[in-house]
């Protein structure tokens, strides 16, 4: 089946919708895909997602009313597919479930290494140890940068996904200490936290300092003004009394 041409916003019974700024489009699944669903499902997903490799890969095309009448026959075929796939790589998913890859590198003092332990890496590691040829794609992990004890999922089926285990080690030191590496992060990971923890503390104290010196300042410019006014009240009393006093003092004027 080929890919369905992209239906125009707003057209009846477009698959597009739009939530909190962003565009949303509804596909039909032709294959499993990871993390995503079964072939025969639809599902709504970001239109870069569906445009720029659903679509283009052949995983999906639109959910639109003439593609649903085949979702049935689609969803079987694939069911079909995926029990014979899952029994042909079922000896395959038993070799690489558990399986331990060792990878000597150089690293820096902090664990980090010069340069990476990449997908491609990996898959040629697989086939040396167990002959099973795996696509690089196929491997569930961003490139490695950093000693320690490390998993991957390896994506076979949409029901097979063995876990191996990937020990990153100096060159200098057998692959066990891939696990001392990994307390060492944890410890490392601990006292960052105890650090951060630290730090939150110190600034709350000096915001809550800062928030006392300021509602002091705050207190003593109203006292300050309280006092300004009643010394001004008091002294336009003063006035108005001293000027009652000279009222009554001076004598009256005498009759033509």
């Amino acid at each position: 089946m080929g890919v369905v041409p992209f239906a125009r916003e707003g057209a009846v019974g477009a698959p597009y919708s739009c939530r909190k700024g962003l565009r949303i489009m509804k596909v039909l699944l032709l294959k499993d895909v990871h993390k995503l669903g079964r072939a025969g499902d639809v599902k709504k997903v970001a239109d870069g997602y569906g445009r720029n490799f659903l679509l283009p890969q052949g995983l999906a095309v639109m959910a639109t009313p003439g593609t649903m009448k085949q979702a049935v026959r689609i969803r079987k075929s694939a069911d079909e597919l995926r029990v014979r796939l899952n029994q042909e790589l079922g000896t395959v998913a038993e070799k690489l479930n558990g399986l331990k890859l060792a990878f000597p590198v150089k690293a820096g003092e902090t664990g980090k290494l010069y340069g990476s332990i990449t997908t491609a890496m990996i898959a040629e590691a697989i086939e040396t140890e167990t002959g099973a040829e795996i696509d690089r794609r196929q491997i569930d992990t961003q490139p490695i940068k950093l000693l320690g004890v490390h998993t991957a999922g390896i994506r076979l089926t949409i029901d097979l996904v063995p876990e191996i285990t990937i020990l990153v080690h100096r060159e200098t030191e057998p692959p066990e200490a891939a696990y001392e590496a990994e307390v060492e992060d944890t410890d490392i990971a601990a006292r960052i936290i105890e650090e951060l923890e630290e730090q939150e503390a110190e600034e709350a104290a000096e915001q809550e300092a800062a928030e006392a010196a300021e509602q002091e300042a705050a207190e003593e410019e109203t006292e300050a003004e309280e006092t300004a006014v009643e010394e001004t009240a008091a002294e336009e009393t003063a006035a108005e009394e001293t000027a009652a006093d000279t009222a009554e003092e001076e004598p009256a004027g005498e009759e033509e």
